[in-house]
């Protein structure tokens, strides 16, 4: 589709490389340049931070090791080395100036208390479009809320305070989680400027939950909750070597946080490990008299590191999606060859190929119900904040953005929520039809259909195409990933990383019908455990070809 008529999925920050690529050596082809390029940008050596999980550091306080305090203080001075200087990722918006008196409270409990559980004392960053109740503010990344500071924590940051952990700061993401205007880029804010991909610079980290990801992959912290419409998790994820959970709708509360649509809106984990991503879930998870979605949740709210089975693959059934997900690029194809081959060695059973049908039915419901939703939801959130609020509706954002051309709109535009701004009320039939095709397209016909004729347990193919490079003229290019079929149905969806293409991360998908989170945990777990793709960014500044023979 042309650049003016792109997809959601385009807005979203899939930002991919469509089409074959002629470079698919899949070698890690940084050679000795990654170890040079990591001492020319300032770092003198591994930190002991790299790569460490949850379970690890809860051992480390434990045995004194490390405090609270101490891995505040570690992640805080990475953030600085890292994120405002050296490489300049711009993952972070804004840090929590309580983070060592939280840290320090937390400590204190512990000793006489002991841990309150596996999050207690763990630094958590948490993307800028979910409310907390302190000095920070809560902006989507826009100079419109720049100053709004919310009146009440949001389900997400209540949760995560009652769990122990300690909330680092605000994330960096594509403003209005990219759904403000074609040409977009992801992972740029008029706050935030551009954040970057720690593993090739001038790549994207796709959006909207990109400092969410690119800091939780370059080790500034221990773990990061983002948000997803369609692909804000699961793209970012793929792009930066992670694992993101994009639960079933009404899984995690959306209550406290800045909407695009309740039909499709969740936040979720991103992790380094399937393990740390699941012990993330299950603080998040749980019912919320905010948020109606979440109605009789509990049955499905469990403790997800329950369902880390290393040998977890053996008997499930999966389903092989190719149409549309395979075939485009040379590089993707064959780490994902490669992935089978692992499940297949895991004892899965491989249903090869099957058809998803759910994106060459929908056409542009998806985007009618979005900017609907848009609306309504949006409005309600701005005139939630109360009458100090800088802006309170759709109305006065577009406004503001028109105010502030040079800051906010140098680069792309608002044509979507121009659009939005158009809609009318969610009586329209319009907007009836629009939904009443998703759920049928996304769901009956779609992944319920595939699951229940083959019986999957799971749906397997690609997260994504390599992300492009960043682009500050003609802003993120059309690529290919699986994000919609999940993200329209509201079903759960796990990307775990798959490989690199020269450096660059591609990851491999799980989805299924609603509150399967269990069986994809543990299929990712299990596949992550037999692969052991994921390693730490060397940032490096290109993508290096290999050397001539």
């Amino acid at each position: 589709m042309a650049r003016d008529g792109m997809t959601r999925r385009t807005f979203l920050g899939t930002s991919v490389l469509g089409g074959a690529l002629a470079a698919t050596d899949l070698r890690w082809s940084a050679r000795t340049a990654g170890s040079a390029a990591v001492r020319a940008l300032g770092r003198e050596g591994p930190s002991e931070l790299d790569e460490v999980t949850v379970v690890q550091l809860q051992e480390g306080m434990h045995t004194g090791r490390w405090t609270a305090r101490g891995l505040a203080e570690q992640y805080l001075a990475r953030l600085d080395a890292l994120d405002q200087r050296g490489p300049n990722l711009h993952t972070v918006l804004e840090l929590n100036p309580d983070a060592l008196a939280i840290a320090d409270a937390l400590d204190a409990e512990r000793r006489a208390k002991g841990p309150r559980g596996p999050l207690h004392g763990i630094p958590v960053l948490i993307k800028d479009n979910i409310d907390t109740a302190d000095r920070m503010h809560t902006s989507a990344g826009s100079l419109a809320l720049a100053s709004s500071i919310a009146s009440r924590d949001g389900f997400v940051a209540a949760r995560l305070r009652a769990a122990g952990a300690v909330l680092l700061g605000k994330t960096n993401l594509s403003e209005w989680a990219n759904f403000r205007g074609r040409r977009s880029i992801s992972g740029w804010s008029g706050r935030g400027g551009q954040c970057r991909n720690p593993y090739v610079l001038d790549r994207s980290p796709s959006g909207s939950s990109s400092g969410s990801a690119a800091a939780v992959a370059a080790n500034l912290a221990a773990l990061a909750v983002g948000t997803e419409t369609d692909g804000s998790i699961t793209s970012p994820g793929s792009a930066c070597s992670l694992v993101g959970i994009k639960p079933t709708v009404g899984l995690v509360s959306r209550a406290g946080i800045v909407p695009i649509s309740h039909s499709q809106d969740t936040a979720g984990p991103l992790a380094r490990c399937v393990a740390d991503a699941a012990a993330l879930l299950t603080a998040l998870a749980g019912e919320d008299p905010r948020d109606a979605a979440t109605r009789g949740s509990a049955a499905h709210a469990s403790d997800f590191t329950r369902f880390l089975d290393a040998d977890g693959l053996r008997g499930l059934r999966l389903g092989i999606a190719r149409k549309r997900y395979t075939g485009v690029h040379r590089g993707v194809d064959q780490l994902f060859e490669a992935a089978l081959g692992v499940l297949r060695d895991r004892g899965a059973m491989l249903i090869d190929p099957v058809d998803l049908t759910t994106e060459d039915q929908l056409k542009d419901a998806e985007q009618t119900v979005l900017e609907f939703e848009f609306k309504a939801d949006l409005d309600a959130y701005l005139t939630g904040l109360g009458s100090g609020a800088p802006v309170k509706s759709l109305a006065d954002v577009i406004a503001f953005n028109d105010a502030n051309r040079d800051r906010e709109l140098a680069l792309f535009g608002q044509e979507t929520m121009v659009s939005a701004q158009a809609r009318g009320a969610l009586t329209s039939p319009v907007y009836r039809r629009a939904l009443e095709r998703c759920h049928r397209v996304a769901r009956v016909q779609g992944i319920d259909l595939v699951v229940t004729r083959h019986r999957l347990d799971a749906i397997v193919c690609p997260s994504s195409t390599p992300q492009r490079q960043i682009d500050f003229v003609d802003g993120d290019g059309a690529g290919v990933d699986c994000t919609t079929p999940a993200a329209v149905a509201g079903y759960p969806h796990v990307t775990v990383p798959m490989g690199y293409v020269l450096g660059v991360p591609v990851g491999l998908s799980f989805f299924s019908r609603a509150w399967t989170e269990p069986v994809l945990i543990k299929a990712a777990y299990a596949y992550e455990q037999a692969s052991r793709m994921r390693r730490a960014p060397q940032f490096l500044p290109t993508v290096v070809p290999p050397a001539a023979a």
